[in-house]
């Protein structure tokens, strides 16, 4: 027995013992499967379900209420069959804020802050000191590079990258499939935009699919991006078109 561990006597842990790290604290009503993976210093805030073939780091904070590796269901209702290749993982220091849902087969760098409600589905991967704001949906296989930053209520729809440092502000959305769901699912042609290192997306912009926006880029609040947007160069306006910034 690890007299370290503080496990609320009213925790479900499914999973081995030897499978928490030193420290760690799960409280009431949090519910830990077989096979999943704590490490050291790890606080599980009560009401917090966290399936199997889930690993998460030292230090990580997981408030109440978030769901942790929940496997994708397409209920028959989905063009797109849900693809989950491995489980989850948290890394170190990251936190997780209250009703947050991470889905199977996503990975998550270390110093990682994901926010209240935020949705991150199958097969997305998250690098090191990222911001996932509130209420954020990152649909299925987007990956964000380190130190990205996505503000509240943002929305990326699936099947693309943003680059190092870049900057998603609030309500923006990001689609990804031009006939939006006439043709079925069809992985060379339903692909979201590329956002490059050290981008700025500004509040409410509109991205649609497959544009390219450059490193460095800037795209106005507001704007409606409808073709690719070279590096350093800033766009303004519906439709967006560049513009000098001073």
């Amino acid at each position: 027995m690890n007299y370290s561990l503080k496990i609320h006597p009213q925790a479900i842990v499914e999973t081995d013992l030897k499978s928490v790290g030193e420290g760690t604290t799960v409280d009431a009503y949090a519910i830990l499967r077989k096979g999943v993976v704590l490490g050291k210093n790890v606080v599980v805030h009560p009401h917090v379900v966290i399936e199997a073939d889930v690993e998460i780091g030292d230090g990580v904070e997981i408030f109440p209420c978030a769901y942790i590796g929940k496997p994708p269901k397409g209920a028959g209702a989905l063009a797109r069959i849900p693809d989950v290749k491995g489980g989850t993982y948290i890394g170190a220091n990251s936190s997780v804020g209250p009703h947050a849902v991470i889905y199977q087969d996503v990975q998550i760098g270390e110093n990682c802050l994901i926010g209240d409600a935020a949705s991150i589905r199958e097969s997305c991967r998250i690098g090191k000191a990222v911001v996932v704001g509130r209420h954020v949906t990152l649909n299925y296989a987007v990956v964000l590079h380190d130190r990205v930053k996505i503000m509240d209520h943002s929305w990326l729809g699936g099947n693309q990258t943003i680059g190092e440092a870049a900057f998603i502000s609030g309500l923006v959305g990001m689609t990804n499939d031009n006939a939006m769901g006439r043709e079925g699912y069809d992985e060379s042609q339903i692909q979201g935009p590329s956002v490059g290192a050290n981008a700025r997306i500004g509040a409410g912009a509109q991205i649609l699919p497959n544009i390219k926006i450059g490193d460095g880029a800037l795209v106005a609040a507001g704007a409606v991006v409808t073709h690719d947007v070279d590096t350093g160069q800033a766009v303004v306006g519906v439709p967006a078109k560049p513009r000098r910034i001073l």
